[in-house]
């Protein structure tokens, strides 16, 4: 990723109340100071991870050549174990960077996420089982334990938030599935205040995902277009909308629900910030920084792929966009409803899908480390 040592539109997202993250890892970019230098540079204030990051970062180039000679002598050891302490090695050194933003803004930025088993996701006591084994294996204060937003995580995110566990939840694409983990965390802190613990270092961000879903509803706006009659025209006008609209809702629920009572009951509390996720943009016929500029505004976090952090530093044009027009998104729902979308249907669907994508790359990851283990020589 290239860097300049100017002023760029990344560094600007700060005064519109937005925290850049990168959705990227690897030990190479790690060790050789890059992340170091988006942090200074881009004014970078956080890291996610994901099954997917870790495979192409571990099956690919020589970067955790020297991870596996170490732990090729361990031949008890088995591809998930190897993983885990490699992944948990290279969490750690992140946060270890990370850390003078974590102190710089009290706890608000600077964390690193970790996923839970994605196998999990429809399992509310062995996710809470690995998310605490997962904390304590990290051991470093600004961890995010990434756990799915799915019905069975609800439960799961309540826990541990009581617990004082950071958590990122993961997988959100409909505004119910976003309330109902939002009401999990205010659920989780008010469990923890009863208790007579500190409720103001606990951070939790809801990753909420957006270009999937353009991705998903154009398809069905390409098909029905083709025989949708006068209806048509109408259809095309909500190619590249919904996803925004969708996400500029969640945000307004986002807005009342910090404004209600319950909230201000929690003193001292940091509010759970919605983050925008899968902001890489697919269809090329969009400008490819459209989900960060389009999403900017208080609160919330942006997590961008390495390709749309450079675009975005480029050529971005931060604006508070966030709370433009939050009546004509709602105008957007309703003529995509009108028309016969479903978004609803393909929000439930995209979960499935994402947690499945989750596991066949989870599942590519352990089957790529076995290799590497197999033609890894132990350190002699």
């Amino acid at each position: 990723m290239s860097t300049h040592l100017t002023t760029n539109p990344v560094q600007h997202l700060a005064a519109f109340g937005q925290s850049p993250w990168l959705d990227f890892i690897r030990r190479g970019f790690i060790a050789d100071g890059s992340l170091q230098r988006l942090v200074e540079v881009d004014g970078l204030k956080g890291l996610t991870s994901n099954p997917s990051i870790f495979e192409k970062a571990m099956g690919e180039g020589s970067d955790y050549d020297d991870g596996f000679r170490a732990l090729a002598a361990g031949a008890d050891r088995t591809p998930q174990e190897i993983y885990e302490c490699l992944a948990v090695e290279d969490i750690q050194a992140a946060c270890d960077v990370l850390r003078r933003v974590y102190d710089a803004t009290h706890r608000i930025d600077g964390y690193v996420s970790l996923e839970v088993s994605p196998g999990l996701a429809l399992q509310t006591k062995e996710t809470i089982t690995e998310a605490r084994r997962l904390w304590a294996a990290v051991a470093r204060p600004n961890l995010m334990v990434k756990v799915p937003g799915t019905e069975a995580g609800g439960p799961a995110i309540r826990r541990l938030i009581a617990e004082g566990i950071n958590i990122n939840v993961t997988l959100l694409f409909a505004r119910s599935a976003y309330a109902a983990v939002a009401e999990a965390f205010i659920a989780g802190l008010e469990e923890r205040a009863a208790s007579g613990h500190d409720i103001s270092g606990v951070a939790s961000v809801a990753s909420f995902f957006v270009s999937r879903i353009d991705t998903v509803m154009d398809r069905e706006i390409d098909r029905r277009a083709e025989a949708a009659g006068e209806d048509a025209a109408a259809l095309r006008q909500l190619r590249g909308r919904i996803a925004i609209a969708n996400a500029r809702l969640a945000y307004a629920h986002y807005q009342d629900l910090v404004a209600g009572p319950r909230w201000r009951a929690l003193r001292g509390a940091m509010p759970q910030r919605l983050l925008w996720a899968s902001t890489g943009v697919k269809d090329k016929a969009y400008r490819d920084v459209m989900y960060v500029e389009e999403l900017i505004g208080p609160d919330t976090v942006n997590t961008m792929p390495p390709a749309t952090l450079d675009a975005f530093r480029d050529h971005g044009r931060p604006r508070a966009s966030l709370v433009e027009g939050v009546e004509e998104a709602r105008e957007v729902l309703a003529t995509a409803e009108r028309l016969g979308l479903d978004l609803d249907a393909a929000t439930e669907n995209l979960v499935v899908d994402g947690v499945r994508q989750f596991i066949d790359a989870a599942d590519r990851l352990l089957g790529a480390v076995a290799a590497r283990r197999a033609a890894t020589p132990a350190r002699g």
